[in-house]
């Protein structure tokens, strides 16, 4: 087992962690989380033995065969299958060996070493890495290319690769989804559910992790803390640690009061059980979830944009690629305020193709495109970190987007990002993918864009910070394309999901889940021919939503303002009614202040109940009119 025992471990002048104590048992997936810059990657390099704790103990078994990812990969022309066997040090160590015997006609030796070989799984070897290489996405026409004629993201696959391929007692995973896609994610996963040794996982992939371990072990104010479970389970238990011992939970208690207020008087409303049964549902969630955020340091959200034409985007029979290579034929879509598409398929189907389409930065070989007077484009990719300006810092990007506001508004609006005080001035250069992926959040946000590009967002984030994010994203009023390998994220904030696949896009008939089925389906890899069904196009549904939603925008936009007048009446009245409990105020001294206050009372009482009567009257007239409306579509 690993055991840490009193340990504290600094980089540099930074303590990252004292007076720790911790177990990890054999056989055991822990995942290692916290924020950026906690020390978890540092943890690592101590298990490693690049790094020596300060004080205390740090044990683990002398006999452990422990595997970690690289993460250098030389640009040499060895060829990507060889590449990943050579991880396997004792094979190619016992194949020098082999040879050595072979020249000296050592038949003894040889017969041993053979023996050593089988023992190794040498005569499965090539096979075991080629299906290692073909679940991380190499097709096999591109496991013989040099590693040097792959980009950086294809080569920490094969990095990955050797370290899956090799015998290990302890498996050192940090990030391993960073540069992996869906598909690649599903299949490493299903790989890490059968490894029989010990895990240690660093990710802020949720999904990911809640499929993968049986161990949270969190980084909390320099101590690490043990929670028995997959993520769900440390929310859960994270979660009442800190209703228990956070203030900051009590802010809460006026918005649960209104809640339960509301449930109270309309719970037992027929006509008001739709709504009451959300309350209900709401309730339940920020109870458990609030005192997981209340020590977020991300909180931030996405301003209405100036307007929002309908569509946005108009797309038909377009064909889209690079030169006289196709990638995408054929591709008929309309963009509407409102729509929220996952896009779901292989690596280099041609998701990010039709991302850069949208986004401007590829143009239509063919067919229309049609993009709205009044479209503005938020568009976020990881190529785009690099066009930050390294001696710049944070509020002078912001400051170019807007020269006529204060810094004190820009300020703060970078705090919702993690940018606060002197961390807003400092340089870009030395910053880390993390801060930079924040940063460009941060400008895209600031710019109130109606059509929302995500590809791969929260690479390098947090969970934190994911979470921040995912919340954003859920009261965004524009249409959102996002390219994702993160599940919780999809599921969270898309309603549709549409398959790249074979130069084709359509809308997928499914979930997550169905996708999934899909990837793993043994005989796939027999058949990669077959397809998900996706469903038929209804191309007027998304429009005629949209429509709707404009029409109603008038009769929500007063619930939402009735709402607020009733949470104000309400917390006026319970001030009114927490003077009325003090006796000294019935005295004959207080006569005038008494009337004051009942006079008060019943004026409040009284707006009360006509705000309520028309918040009733307007809430019967959407409900009537979002019925007809869902009796139209299906009569389609």
């Amino acid at each position: 087992m690993i055991q840490f025992s009193d340990l504290s471990l600094m980089r540099g002048s930074k303590m990252l962690l004292q007076d720790v104590n911790a177990t990890v048992y054999p056989g055991h997936k822990a995942g290692l989380i916290g924020a950026n810059g906690c020390g978890k990657s540092s943890l690592f390099a101590l298990i490693r033995g690049e790094l020596h704790p300060e004080q205390g103990n740090f044990a683990i078994p002398k006999d452990w065969q422990i595997v970690w990812v690289a993460q250098e990969t030389p640009a040499v022309d060895r060829c990507a299958l060889d590449y990943v066997i050579d991880g396997d040090l004792k094979f190619r160590q016992l194949q020098a060996r082999l040879s050595v015997a072979e020249e000296a006609h050592n038949g003894e030796q040889i017969a041993v070493i053979h023996g050593l070989l089988e023992q190794a799984g040498a005569y499965d070897i090539e096979s075991r890495a080629a299906t290692i290489l073909a679940g991380l996405g190499f097709a096999n026409d591109v496991m013989q290319n040099p590693v040097s004629a792959f980009s950086g993201g294809w080569r920490m696959r094969l990095n990955l690769a050797q370290a899956l391929l090799c015998y290990s007692d302890l498996l050192l995973l940090d990030e391993p989804t960073n540069h992996l896609d869906l598909d690649a994610v599903i299949w490493l996963e299903k790989w890490l559910q059968r490894y029989s040794g010990t895990l240690l996982l660093i990710s802020h992939d949720k999904s990911f992790l809640d499929s993968t371990i049986n161990e949270i072990i969190s980084v909390e104010q320099q101590k690490l803390v043990s929670y028995t479970g997959n993520y769900d389970a440390y929310e859960t238990q994270r979660a009442e640690r800190l209703r228990l011992q956070s203030l900051q939970y009590q802010k809460q208690q006026d918005q649960i009061s209104h809640l339960e207020s509301f449930i109270n008087r309309f719970g037992a409303k027929a006509s008001k059980a739709k709504q009451a049964q959300s309350r209900v549902k709401q309730l339940a969630r920020m109870e458990t979830l609030l005192p997981v955020m209340a020590d977020s340091h991300f909180n931030f959200r996405f301003l209405a944009p100036p307007k929002l034409p309908n569509p946005l985007v108009k797309i038909e029979q377009v064909k889209v690629g690079y030169g006289e290579k196709v990638i995408l034929e054929k591709l008929q879509l309309n963009l509407v305020p409102g729509s929220r598409i996952g896009l779901l398929g292989k690596n280099g189907a041609g998701k990010s193709t039709l991302i850069k389409l949208l986004a401007g930065e590829n143009t239509p070989l063919q067919g229309l495109y049609e993009a709205s007077a009044g479209l503005r484009i938020g568009y976020f990719a990881q190529h785009q970190l690099e066009f930050l300006r390294a001696d710049d810092t944070p509020l002078a990007h912001i400051q170019r987007l807007d020269p006529k506001a204060t810094e004190q508004s820009l300020r703060d609006f970078l705090g919702g990002f993690g940018f606060r005080g002197d961390d807003a001035m400092a340089k870009v250069a030395p910053m880390s993918g993390g801060e930079k992926a924040r940063l460009v959040l941060a400008l895209t946000v600031y710019q109130k864009p109606n059509l929302l590009l995500l590809d791969e967002p929260t690479n390098h984030l947090d969970l934190d910070m994911r979470h921040a994010l995912n919340i954003a994203l859920q009261g965004f009023e524009g249409a959102m394309v996002l390219v994702s390998h993160d599940r919780f994220l999809l599921s969270s904030v898309c309603d549709d999901f549409y398959l790249v696949d074979s130069g084709q896009v359509q809308a997928f008939d499914g979930d997550l889940d169905d996708y999934k089925a899909w990837i793993l389906k043994p005989e796939q890899s027999a058949n990669a021919s077959e397809k998900p069904k996706v469903k038929p196009e209804r191309k007027n549904t998304k429009r005629l939503e949209a429509e709707f939603r404009q029409a109603t925008q008038g009769l929500r936009k007063t619930i939402s303002q009735c709402e607020k007048v009733m949470a104000e009446l309400h917390s006026k009245l319970e001030k009114i009614e927490a003077e009325l409990s003090h006796t000294d105020i019935y005295s004959a001294e207080n006569k005038e202040q008494l009337k004051k206050i009942i006079s008060q009372q019943a004026s409040y009482k009284g707006q009360l109940e006509d705000v309520e009567m028309q918040w009733l009257d307007t809430q019967e007239q959407l409900e009537l009119q979002q019925t007809e409306f869902e009796q139209s579509l299906s009569a389609e």
